[in-house]
């Protein structure tokens, strides 16, 4: 008996009893569809995660004000204002593993173009500040050294602001007013969308930061190079750990706080967060694939036990093969292929059902889904390997039966 042989002799034995053969796949189909399904969500949430580290930018911490206490009652958070331009600076000089430091203060103005106005967060910051954000620009250019240094009108706008503001007309070289102060728009940034709070990264604008303190801000925290946070990007294979406990040692030496003081300033890093929340996904993935490969060794078991029975209710028949000459490995691969053709058709209906179910998550229940030819190949190889293993067992045992008991098996 060759495999073409065996291979029809096993289909014609599943379709001799066509429900018993689906009942018998439908563990494997279930369980397949789970798997595949359960993979593309978990991947669907990595790759948002992915998706708000990128926004962010790689690499980043963020250095903020701390809280002020005044006669034992603190304030709330980011109330110190005790950061400065200079700190900004001496973190990009003195910490090695720092590319960039770069301050900026926020505010929100209203943006006047002719006769339509839009409220927008303003910010003053530096060139760095866009490096640290992996933020390039659509259009336009950069700011240049002269007007860092020279409080000069210009300005940089998102997305959002330009939409806005100009509609479908190019932004660039025209002159908006923040808090009646005519700005020369020199640049539109690239399209960021919203970051993992929900908040439209797109709705801004970017001034000098000298712009800023002298135009926007003109306050004590404007004389006193006061900035509202310190945006910091490690270069690439550097420890982030290290990189913050230099920042950290660094700003209170120069803060002076004693040994066992409050720090009134705050790091945080946000890539650590997010990585954290890329291995959480990834956990609760394996997880929920865990639980999903449960099915499938469910089906497996099914899988064994009809074999069992299809090999008792045959006793008769595997004694009459061998009797005209059929091997015990005729025998072997004979049932071998009927668990595997099992197996493999209730795989492929579980990849089809998991496709379904997939689509169905990411449309209707409005989630991010990745489903991908691995995860596919995964289960699919999975369900394949289910037949070999709970099959071998029936299998061996038909091949193992003496052809004259087999004959007078009832």
């Amino acid at each position: 008996m060759n495999a073409l042989a065996a291979m029809r002799s096993a289909w014609r034995a599943l379709l001799a009893n066509p429900l018993r053969s689906l009942l018998t796949m439908l563990g494997i189909i279930i369980g397949v569809a789970s798997v595949i399904t359960m993979i593309a969500i978990g991947q669907g949430a990595t790759e948002r995660v992915q998706e708000h580290m990128k926004v962010l930018g790689a690499n980043v911490m963020l250095v903020l004000p701390g809280t002020v206490n005044t006669g034992g009652v603190r304030q709330g958070a980011q109330t110190s204002q005790a950061l400065t331009e200079a700190d900004a600076l001496a973190i990009a000089l003195e910490v090695p593993e720092v590319q960039v430091a770069a301050p900026s203060s926020r505010a929100t103005v209203q943006a006047v173009f002719g006769g339509t106005n839009w409220s927008t967060p303003v910010f003053g910051a530096t060139n760095d500040y866009l490096e640290a954000r992996d933020w390039p620009l659509a259009s336009g250019r950069l700011f240049e050294t002269g007007e860092l240094q020279g409080a000069a009108k210009v300005v940089l706008i998102g997305q959002t602001v330009a939409r806005e503001l100009f509609g479908d007309e190019d932004p660039v070289d025209q002159v908006i007013r923040l808090r009646n102060v005519p700005m020369t728009v020199i640049g539109v940034l690239e399209r960021k969308g919203q970051n993992s709070w929900g908040s439209d990264q797109d709705d801004v604008a970017i001034v000098p930061i000298s712009t800023f303190r002298n135009r926007v801000q003109g306050d004590a925290a404007g004389r006193l190079k006061r900035v509202g946070s310190i945006s910091v990007k490690v270069r690439d294979g550097y420890d982030m750990k290290a990189a913050e406990d230099n920042i950290r040692e660094l700003l209170r030496q120069r803060m002076r706080v004693q040994v066992d003081g409050d720090e009134p300033f705050r790091i945080r890093n946000l890539t650590e967060m997010l990585q954290a929340q890329e291995a959480s996904s990834q956990v609760m993935t394996l997880l929920l694939s865990a639980v999903a490969g449960v099915s499938l060794i469910v089906g497996g078991i099914g899988i064994m036990n009809i074999m069992l029975v299809s090999v008792t209710e045959r006793t008769r028949e595997i004694g009459l093969r061998m009797a005209v000459g059929a091997r015990g490995r005729d025998i072997l691969a004979q049932f071998l292929i009927e668990a595997i053709t099992l197996s493999l058709m209730g795989g492929a209906v579980g990849v089809l059902l998991g496709a379904i179910a997939t689509w169905a998550v990411g449309q209707f229940a409005g989630w991010q889904v990745s489903m991908t030819l691995q995860s596919i190949v995964l289960a699919a190889g999975f369900s394949a390997l289910v037949g070999v293993f709970f099959g071998f067992y029936p299998a061996r045992r038909a091949s193992a039966l003496l052809p004259i008991q087999a004959l007078r098996h009832e």
